[in-house]
């Protein structure tokens, strides 16, 4: 699991957070100002890459979150059955089953270069 720390009012829309230990890309960020007695609190917004779930948080600006590191590499499909791909590895030739997610059921098939992401030690099939 790649992953590194950085302090939650640092974040950026577009950028990922980890939120329970799931992958999010983040969606939203709202940064109130500090108050007579506190700091300032960052409402961040995110969205799960594995189920398309929504999480909200918030979380006081110095505290630290943690952010996935994600690896994008490239694969060739070899079979097709239901909603799983055989593929194989591009650079160490591995193969290994992918789900073909429902955006991409119907376009994967054998002979295809697909774009796959491992997120926290998972492999996701993104593109094709």
């Amino acid at each position: 699991m790649d992953k590194k720390v950085v302090g939650a009012s640092s974040l950026k829309v577009g950028g990922y957070v980890i939120f329970d230990n799931v992958a999010c890309k983040v969606s939203s960020i709202d940064i109130s100002r500090t108050g007579k007695h506190g700091h300032a609190k960052a409402r961040i917004a995110a969205i799960s890459l594995m189920d398309g779930t929504k999480k909200v948080k918030l979380y006081p600006g110095h505290d630290k979150v943690e952010v996935p590191i994600i690896e994008k590499e490239t694969a060739q499909v070899l079979s097709v059955s239901g909603d799983k791909a055989n593929v194989m590895d591009m650079k160490t030739y591995e193969t290994f089953d992918l789900n073909i997610p429902p955006e991409l059921q119907g376009q994967t098939k054998e002979g295809d270069q697909v774009t796959y992401w491992i997120i926290l030690g998972e492999k996701v099939l993104k593109q094709k």
